[in-house]
Parts: structure tokens; sequence; C-alpha cells
């Protein structure tokens, strides 16, 4: 379903780009046809191919955006929430991180502290490269 919707997604888009470049800008652009009946668009006036490309552009911009929302819930759909604050150790029978024995920094008591502090202690390694976690 999701490969369906991916490709009616780039055919929305790809006429999108087409129906934009189509419209007259002030500095003449891609338009087709420079009023007065004739060219291309010579079946419609140029204000009736306006109001036309205009309403185009609009139903096509409505359909860009619900695709948009429809791919990024079914993206969503069936993923649990995780965060990394869960997945991070416990420091083991210290409330407060250790003073560092060098000169303090500004990053004293991180994250690489606590691992160091953990390796030096031979307390629980961190999980080498590769295997599964859970």
């Amino acid at each position: 379903m999701q490969n369906v919707l991916i490709v009616i997604h780039l055919l929305i888009v790809i006429a999108l780009v087409g129906v934009v470049l189509l419209q007259r800008s002030e500095g003449g652009g891609l338009g087709m046809g420079s009023g007065g009946g004739g060219g291309v668009g010579g079946f419609m006036t140029g204000r009736g191919q306006a109001n036309a490309l205009t309403r185009a552009t609009a139903i096509l911009a409505g359909l860009f955006f619900m695709t948009s929302i429809a791919l990024a819930v079914m993206a969503t759909h069936g993923r649990t929430q995780r965060s990394i604050i869960d997945g991070a150790p416990a420091p083991a029978g210290t409330t407060a991180p250790a003073a560092p024995s060098g000169p303090s920094a500004p990053n004293a008591g991180g994250v690489l502290d606590q691992l160091r502090q953990m390796q030096n202690q031979g307390g629980s390694q961190p999980p080498q490269p590769g295997t599964p976690t859970r």
C-alpha cells in the first residue's frame, strides 16, 4: 500500500511542477500562449487559462499535502516509541558522579567519564559493536 501511495505522490509532484511552470509569471516564464487567443492555449482566454491553472495548482497542492500526511502516518504506524534515555546504563551504587581525579573539566561527570569509571571498577562492559542489545 505504501508503494502505491509513493507512486501516486510522485505523479502528483510531477503534475504540480508542470502546472506551476505553465503559469504565466510577470517575466513571462514558461507560460504558453501570450493571451489574445493564439498559441497552444487558444481555446481559452488568458484569464480563463489563469483561473484553470490556479485551480489545478490548488487541487494538486491539496492532494500533495494529503499524500504527504498519509505517508508520514504509514511510516510511523506500528512503531513503538523509544527513548535513548531508556537504554542508558544506570550508575551502580553511586547517586552522584564521582569527582574527576584530574583538573576540573567543563564536561566532568559526563557519559565518557561514567564509562571510564565503569571500566576501571570492572563493572559491566558496554555492548560490543555488532552484538544485539535486546
